[in-house]
């Protein structure tokens, strides 16, 4: 007898290898997929079977779809089908964690780890697990924690030189960072795989011994030039534009400038080594002013090396007397910082309120108020002299060893020992076999990873390498972002309509730089707003709507940040209100499910108060949980260079594309993809899978 292939002939057949007890992978035309069900017993289970793979393929698509809700509700009713099968549990935890519900996510990760079929699926679930539970919050750059080697950026190989003698070292947003080489008179721009993207020799005359490399708030670069007895000014690009000072003992000249400083209002302060003072430039390059000398109470400045700014004040510090001085903006000597305890003090960054010192063989961290001073790192080895070190984006600190002729990367051993949280998104296969595949890299404390490209990333599909890998770029490199806002409608702002509609305005009326994807009322019942065209639509959109005491701030944020999640991967919810969350601002979500669904969905919270009273603390703990800010609309600057800030934040999210060689039983199979990402001595990988078009 020839039995048809049709669906009454795809049932026997299923039932056939049920009652064998025969693992069925989803869809169950072919190998290509997962053994997700584990059978034993036929009858029943057929159904249950075909109704669990029905609502699993459900699930996936929406979670695609960033409709996590949804994906939940379909995951869920799969896995009543098909109790303790890890696949179906994993995705589960998945939409859980994306819908900011991490503890629910960690439970059914951990049973889904329990039921596992392989230990190498275990340990990828419970290095998830992991990871999430230990994380508490965003850390400022440098942490608590001992610091130790992860990798170097070598000066030389072999009988090749990249550069020598690295002085300075001044990491950037994107991940890489200026080197000033003074022994090869060049700035070099290294990448986090320690490859050199960018050469620059100065103009025509080249530079004469670049010390120290900093960046004004508008993007230009001061490089000090030791010999040369001057600062060269650069573009943002490193094209340079002129001198500031010259050879000589008088006001604004400069006898072997080193290290240098640029504070909050874009003023250059440059260590004159030769003359022992510090000699001060306006943003246009005028001087203004010099100090150091004895005077006032002030020995005078034996050896000045490094120097910082916090505010209104500058730090200097001299290493032969192996103190830390304070001065104000004009140079009024205000005492010691820290007079014990230092070996021999190069240089000084600001990192987060804190200064990070390098002191010839080892790295401090000193609290600029209590003068509490801790070793972080140290560089081992013979030829180690450490005059530059500096935090980048990825949470490492970044140290110039001079007479190594190399470049050191520092990492806490928490994060070498925790690897990379790698996570893919989401799969796009609508143009089938090929494949696109968008993946977030971070550390354990949801810090995104930058710099990474087609060198850190190996996709495979069941173990083998995927074909023809194609890396697409990563999001950090764009300038769209995307901007979604939340407007407060209480009592306390029904009077603060023409404040509501100038911030409105403010934030969204730029004419270059974000995208308004939405503008919601946190009313009673958040709703979207209609938004016209220009400044007098978004000042209507301000002032409309209704204004209660019980209106809701967390509904209103989910919806806001629910808008999104298909758009920029830079992105971030502008809140504007007065500060103070009412009595049911949070009574639908928790504090911290609000900030687990933004960070989780890469969305910043920024918030812009109105009506001159200060921020609330749930506002300022969203704002930290997701590296967002917290400003008034009416401070000095304004709240533009606020919102233009979410443009150039980094983002750890890029996209790969791969042609696939699987079989998609016509669209009916679920196919497993696979990432793993390197970068240095750090490591992470992820495992998903998707369902092509059914044909």
């Amino acid at each position: 007898m020839t039995v048809k292939h049709g669906r009454f002939g795809k049932l026997i057949c299923l039932a056939l290898l049920f009652a064998r007890g025969v693992p069925i992978p989803l869809g169950a035309q072919n190998d290509s997929g997962p053994n997700y069900l584990r059978t034993g017993a036929a009858g029943a289970a057929l159904t249950d079977t075909v109704n669990a793979q029905n609502e699993f393929r459900v699930g996936v698509q929406a979670y695609y779809r960033y409709a996590f809700n949804e994906a939940i509700l379909a995951f869920e009713r799969a896995n009543s089908f098909r109790p303790g099968e890890s696949l179906i549990l994993d995705w589960l935890g998945r939409a859980y964690y994306r819908s900011g519900f991490e503890e629910t996510a960690v439970r059914q990760w951990t049973f889904a780890a329990e039921n596992a079929s392989s230990s190498a699926e275990e340990i990828l679930i419970r290095g998830r697990i992991e990871t999430v539970r230990n994380r508490r919050s965003l850390l400022p750059l440098v942490e608590e924690g001992r610091y130790i080697e992860a990798g170097r950026y070598p000066g030389r190989s072999g009988a090749s030189l990249y550069f020598r003698q690295p002085s300075s070292v001044l990491p950037l947003e994107d991940g890489t960072a200026w080197v000033a080489a003074y022994g090869s008179n060049e700035l070099v721009r290294v990448d986090v795989n320690g490859l050199i993207r960018q050469r620059i020799r100065g103009p025509v005359n080249g530079f004469d011994r670049p010390y120290d490399v900093v960046r004004a708030p508008d993007g230009r670069l001061y490089v000090s030039e030791y010999r040369g007895s001057r600062v060269s000014v650069l573009d943002a690009e490193g094209r340079w534009l002129s001198y500031l000072g010259s050879r000589g003992i008088k006001e604004g000249m400069f006898v072997g400038p080193q290290n240098m400083a640029v504070d909050q209002d874009g003023y250059l302060y440059v260590v004159d080594y030769g003359n022992r003072r510090i000699s001060k430039f306006d943003p246009e390059g005028n001087h203004i002013l010099s100090f150091g000398k004895r005077g006032w109470g002030f020995e005078g400045f034996l050896s000045p090396t490094g120097i910082a700014c916090l505010d209104e004040r500058v730090f200097v510090a001299d290493g032969v007397s192996k103190r830390i001085y304070a001065f104000d903006r004009n140079g009024t000597y205000l005492g010691i910082l820290v007079d014990e305890g230092l070996n021999g003090p190069e240089s000084m960054r600001l990192v987060r309120g804190q200064l990070l010192v390098a002191d010839t063989t080892r790295i401090l961290l000193i609290d600029p108020d209590s003068a509490i001073t801790r070793e972080v790192g140290v560089l081992g080895g013979s030829a180690v002299r450490i005059t530059d070190a500096g935090a980048d984006g990825n949470g490492n600190i970044l140290v110039a060893n001079f007479q190594g002729d190399e470049v050191a990367v520092l990492t806490t051993t928490d994060d070498m020992a925790s690897g990379l949280f790698v996570q893919i998104d989401r799969v796009v296969a609508g143009d089938f076999p090929q494949v696109t595949v968008e993946v977030s890299v971070q550390d354990r404390r949801r810090r995104p990873i930058l710099g990474l490209d087609q060198r850190n990333f190996v996709l495979t599909e069941q173990n083998r390498p995927a074909a023809r890998q194609e890396y697409l770029g990563a999001a950090y490199l764009s300038d769209r972002y995307d901007i979604s806002v939340l407007l407060e409608r209480s009592d306390l702002t029904f009077s603060l309509k023409d404040e509501l509609a100038a911030a409105l305005r403010d934030t969204a009326g730029l004419t270059a730089g974000p995208r308004l994807v939405s503008v919601v009322s946190a009313g009673e019942s958040p709703f979207r707003e209609r938004v016209g065209a220009g400044a007098s639509g978004l000042a209507a959109a301000a002032r409309a709507g209704s204004y209660s005491p019980y209106w809701r701030f967390d509904g209103g944020l989910r919806l806001a940040a629910s808008d999104l999640l298909a758009g920029e991967k830079k992105r971030a919810v502008v809140f504007i209100g007065s500060g103070a969350l009412g009595e049911l601002a949070l009574e639908q979500y928790s504090l911290s499910e609000l900030a687990s669904y933004l960070a989780n969905n890469g969305i910043s919270f920024y918030a812009i108060i109105v009506g001159g009273e200060s921020a609330g603390e749930e506002l300022r703990y969203l704002a930290e949980e997701t590296g967002g800010a917290v400003a008034d609309l009416y401070q000095p600057a304004g709240v533009v260079p606020l919102i233009r800030s979410i443009g150039e934040k980094g983002s750890g999210s890029y996209a790969l594309r791969y042609h696939s060689s699987l079989r998609t039983n016509f669209g009916r199979d679920y196919l497993p993809v696979e990432v793993e990402v390197y970068l240095m001595e750090r490591s992470g990988r992820d495992r998903v899978g998707y369902f092509a078009p059914l044909e």
